[in-house]
C-alpha cells in the first residue's frame, strides 16, 4: 500500500521568504481564504497591484454581487445576424453602438471579495518591505490543510495557525505573541464594495456599501441587494466596529487569541436559480478552535487516504519528483476551492477572471478528473447545474430556433449567456454534460443516475441534432456548422465547417446518448447521425482545424492557441480516427505551432493525445513542457504568464489530474500504468478512462 501520509506530507509547502506571485490558501471547496506570510492578508494592498498581481481575497461559492441597473439596461442587446443555410440565428456578438450596455452585462454578476483580514500594529497597517516586519517560517500542512506562520515584529515572535472549518464557511485564526497581550498587536476585518476586477473589492466606495452590527457578534453587510452575515467568535478580546468604513477591530487581552469568522448568504439574487438562501439565518458556529481543527483533521486525513493516489517514490527520473508535486498540490487546489454546487470560475475562489464567472466549456477541464480519481460525489456536486439550468437552456436553444438544450457559455448562476464577441458562438461545451454524466456512470454504474440525467443528456443531444444539416451538394454527409467558433478561437464563424474536435465529439454525444437511452429501454435515436456525420478534413497527411481551413500549419494566426484538433483522440477514443495521421499532426504541431500561445489545459490535451497514441515517454515531456503558460509556481499553481496573464488556471490543475490518470489506469483496453519505465509508478484507486 501507498504510504499517503508521506506522498503528501513531502509536498507540503515550506516558505522562509515572502512569495507574492505564490500566496498560500485554506478552504472547504465552496470557500477560500489566501494568505500572506503572516498567515492573514496583512499586505492585502501590496499583494494586489500590478497586473501580474495575485491578490489576497476571501471567497465565497455563493459571493456574488452586481452593480446597480442604469436606466437603459432592460432592453434588450441589439443582436447581430448570423445566416445558417438559409436561416438567420442572432449572437449578441456586437458591443459597437452599445458599448457600455454591454460592458455592464458582462460584468455583473461579479464574484466579490467578502472581507479582508489583517494583523495592525499599534494602530496602523504593517508594510512588506518594513524592517519592523520579518518572515521566519511559513508552512502549509497538505494532510492537515492547515497553515502555519511564523514572523516577528522589532524581533518580537508572533506564530499563527489559519484553517477553515470542512463544512460550513467559516475560518479560524490561532494566534500566539507577546504582542497581542499588550495590546500593540490586534486584528481587522475590513469589508470592501464588490468589483468585477480581479482584486474581486473595493475599499474607497464606502457609501455604496452599508455594515451594520446586529449584536456584539453579529455583523450583517449589504451592497446593491446582496447580503451577507458575519459572526465573529472567540474569547478574551474586545470588538469595535466602525459602520461608516466599514472595519471591524479585535483587540485581544492575552498572549492567545483564538478566533472564528463565520460567513453565510442572506439574499444573493444571481444565486436563486441553484439555490434559497433563509434571510434569518445566522452564520453557522462550528464550535471552539479547538473542536473546528479537530474536525478540519479529520476531513482531510478522510479526504487523502480516499480517493486515488500516484506514488512516484519507485521512478529512477527526476521529472518524476515534480510531476508527483503537481498532482499532489493539484488535488489540494482544487479540493479547497472547486468542490462546490457549481462549475468553479478558472480562477475559483482565489480571486476574479473574466468577472468570476464560470465558463461552462471548461467544466470537462475543471471535473472530469474526479470520476478517474473515485471522487465521483464531487463530480455529481456540479453536475447537477445542468438539471438546475436545463429550463433555461431550453429556452436559449428555442430562441435561436433549435430544439433541446443549447447550454451558454460563459455565465454566473443563474445561467444567462454573457454577451462575447466569441463565447456566445462556441459549442464544444454542448456535449460536456452527456461526457461527465457518462464519466459518472462508468465510474459507479447506478440505474437511478440514469434516470436522473436522462434528460439532460437527451436535450443535449437533439440540440446537436438540430444544429447539423444535411450536405445539399450530394456529398451524403452531415455537416457540422457554419456558424460557430470551434475550440480554437482563431476562426471566422461564418465559415468555420466541421471543426475537428467539435465533429467527433458531436459524434461520441450521439453515440453515447443512444447507450443512455438503451440502459433505460428506450429506443435509440440518434445512430445514423453519428454514422453519417462527416470525416475530419486532413491534408498532407495531418488532420485540418476544420474543413475551410487548409492553411491551419501554414498562415497565422491558424497555428496559435488550443491545437484542438489533438482532441480527436485524446480527450476522445476517436473511432473514426486514423492513429498514424494523428501522431503526424502531434508532430506537426509540436514543429510549428506557436507554443506561447498554449494555455493550461493544452498541456495534458496533448499528453493525452500522446498516451492514447502508445507515445507515454512523450506524454510525460508533455506535461511538464517548459512554456510560459505551463509555469507551476511553489504553492502548486498552474500560473500564465505572457498575453492574457494569470495569476493561476485551475483548468491546468484538473488536466493535469486527468492525463495523470489516463496515464496509471490507461483508457478504453489499455490498462495502466503506462508510465515510460524510469517514471515507475505505485497507483491506487484510479479509474480508466473512456
Amino acid at each position: 500500500m501507498i504510504d499517503r501520509r508521506a506522498l503528501v506530507n513531502r509536498h507540503n509547502p515550506l516558505y522562509t521568504a515572502p512569495d507574492k506571485n505564490a500566496p498560500l490558501s485554506v478552504g472547504n471547496g465552496t470557500f477560500c481564504f489566501t494568505a500572506d506570510y503572516t498567515g492573514l492578508q496583512t499586505f492585502y494592498a501590496a499583494y494586489a497591484a500590478g497586473d501580474d498581481a495575485f491578490p489576497l481575497c476571501t471567497m465565497a461559492e455563493w459571493g456574488w454581487h452586481s452593480y446597480p441597473p442604469v436606466s437603459g439596461d432592460a432592453e434588450e442587446l441589439r443582436l447581430t445576424p448570423y445566416d445558417t443555410y438559409g436561416r438567420t440565428v442572432y449572437y449578441a456578438t456586437c458591443a459597437a453602438g452599445q458599448e457600455e450596455r454591454f460592458k455592464r452585462i458582462r460584468q455583473s454578476a461579479h464574484k466579490f471579495n467578502l472581507a479582508a483580514i489583517a494583523f495592525e500594529y499599534e494602530g496602523k497597517a504593517l508594510l512588506l518591505a518594513s524592517a519592523e516586519c520579518k518572515p521566519v517560517k511559513q508552512l502549509l500542512n497538505l494532510w492537515e490543510a492547515i497553515l502555519y506562520s511564523e514572523f516577528s515584529i522589532n524581533g518580537i515572535g508572533v506564530t499563527v495557525e489559519t484553517f477553515v472549518h470542512p463544512n460550513n464557511d467559516s475560518m479560524y485564526i490561532k494566534a500566539v505573541s507577546p504582542l497581542l497581550a499588550s495590546g500593540k498587536l490586534r486584528i481587522t476585518v475590513q469589508f470592501p464594495y464588490g468589483s468585477h476586477k480581479k482584486a474581486a473589492g473595493v475599499f474607497d466606495a464606502p457609501e455604496r456599501h452599508t455594515t451594520r452590527r446586529v449584536n456584539h457578534s453579529l455583523i450583517e453587510r449589504e451592497m446593491d441587494g446582496t447580503k451577507y452575515r458575519v459572526g465573529i467568535g472567540g474569547g478574551g478580546c474586545a470588538i469595535s466596529i466602525s459602520e461608516q468604513t466599514h472595519t471591524v477591530t479585535i483587540t485581544p487581552n492575552s498572549s492567545t487569541l483564538e478566533l472564528s469568522l463565520a460567513f453565510a448568504p442572506l439574499a444573493v439574487p444571481s444565486m436563486e436559480t441553484v439555490r434559497e438562501f433563509d434571510q434569518n439565518a445566522a452564520p453557522q458556529s462550528a464550535g471552539t478552535c479547538i473542536e473546528a481543527k479537530a474536525a478540519c483533521k479529520t476531513f482531510w486525513e478522510h479526504y487523502w487516504n480516499s480517493g486515488g493516489a500516484i506514488d512516484f517514490s519507485p521512478a529512477s527520473d527526476s521529472r518524476a519528483v515534480e510531476l508527483e508535486r503537481r498532482i499532489v498540490l493539484s488535488q489540494y487546489l482544487i479540493a479547497i476551492q472547486s468542490r462546490g454546487c457549481l462549475p468553479p470560475a478558472e480562477t475559483g475562489l482565489s480571486c476574479n477572471s473574466w468577472y468570476g464567472k464560470f465558463h461552462l466549456e471548461m467544466h470537462y477541464w475543471h471535473h472530469a478528473h474526479f470520476a478517474l480519481w473515485n471522487r465521483t460525489e464531487e463530480l455529481k456536486k456540479s453536475l447537477c447545474y445542468y438539471k438546475k439550468i436545463l429550463p433555461l437552456a431550453k429556452e436559449i436553444a428555442a430562441s435561436q430556433g433549435y430544439a433541446g438544450a443549447r447550454w451558454p457559455k460563459m455565465c454566473d448562476p443563474s445561467g444567462n449567456n454573457t454577451p462575447s464577441s466569441i463565447a456566445v458562438l462556441l459549442i464544444w461545451q454542448q456535449p460536456h454534460p452527456i461526457m461527465l454524466a457518462e464519466l459518472c456512470y462508468a465510474a459507479r454504474p447506478d440505474p437511478a443516475l440514469l434516470c436522473e440525467y436522462r434528460d439532460v443528456v437527451v436535450e443535449s443531444a437533439e440540440c446537436m441534432k438540430s444544429f447539423i444539416h444535411w450536405d445539399a451538394s450530394g456529398a451524403d454527409r452531415y455537416v457540422l456548422g457554419p456558424p460557430y467558433i470551434p475550440a480554437q478561437e482563431r476562426h471566422d464563424p461564418r465559415i468555420t465547417l466541421n471543426a475537428a474536435y467539435e465533429l467527433e465529439y458531436f459524434r461520441w454525444g450521439f453515440t453515447t446518448a443512444d447507450e443512455w437511452l438503451a440502459r433505460l429501454g428506450e429506443a435509440p435515436r440518434y445512430a445514423q447521425l453519428a454514422e453519417q456525420l462527416s470525416l475530419p478534413a486532413q491534408k498532407d497527411g495531418v488532420y485540418l482545424a476544420h474543413e475551410n481551413c487548409p492553411e491551419t500549419f501554414t498562415t497565422l494566426p491558424f497555428y496559435t492557441d488550443h491545437p484542438s484538433m489533438l482532441a480527436m483522440y485524446g480527450v476522445l477514443d476517436g473511432k473514426k480516427i486514423n492513429p498514424a495521421l494523428m501522431s503526424a499532426t502531434l508532430d506537426k504541431v509540436l514543429a510549428v505551432w506557436d507554443k506561447t500561445t498554449f494555455y493550461g489545459w493544452d498541456f495534458p490535451l496533448l499528453a493525452m493525445t500522446a498516451c492514447r497514441l502508445g507515445r507515454y515517454e512523450d506524454a510525460v515531456n508533455l506535461l511538464l513542457m517548459d512554456s510560459p503558460k505551463n509555469t507551476w509556481m511553489p504553492n502548486g499553481h498552474n500560473r500564465m504568464l505572457g498575453d492574457n496573464a494569470l495569476p493561476l488556471y485551475l483548468p491546468g490543475n484538473g488536466g493535469l489530474l486527468l492525463a495523470a490518470a489516463m496515464l496509471a489506469a490507461g483508457y478504453g483496453g489499455k490498462k495502466g500504468p503506462l508510465f515510460p519505465e524510469n517514471c515507475k509508478a505505485r497507483v491506487e484507486g484510479i479509474n480508466v478512462y473512456i
